[in-house]
């Protein structure tokens, strides 16, 4: 009734709202978790922490193998990273090892730990 630049203008501004909403109530930042599975999960651990990252290690054995056994015991790693330092810690991951087996999940809400990147001061 009020032609289609309208309805496109009502939309974008439906679409800015929500996305404003959701700042507000989940707040600006938003963090993915990571888990690497590797068996240079030590190089890869010195290097994620290199970038002022924190990180909890697991202990975990490898269930993928030809005969189906469990074997291999090896360090599982998860860090807290936002989404803006996701490139450079998956580039630096794969640097070290091509071949590890990397998990994102979205976090919704984190506290304490090592979560706020620390400024200079």
């Amino acid at each position: 009734m009020l032609g289609i630049e309208s309805a496109l203008y009502s939309i974008l501004t439906y679409l800015a709202a929500s996305k404003m909403i959701d700042f507000i109530l989940n707040g600006i930042e938003q963090y993915t978790g990571i888990t690497v599975v590797s068996v240079k999960s030590e190089e890869i651990r010195i290097a994620i922490t290199g970038m002022g990252r924190g990180v909890t290690i697991y202990e975990g054995k490898s269930g993928y193998g030809e005969d189906g056994q469990l074997n291999d015991p090896r360090d599982i790693i998860f860090t807290v990273a936002t989404r803006l330092e996701i490139p450079s810690i998956k580039r630096e991951i794969l640097n070290i090892d091509p071949s590890a087996f990397i998990v994102q999940q979205s976090i919704d809400d984190t506290t304490g730990g090592r979560i706020k990147r620390q400024g200079l001061h």
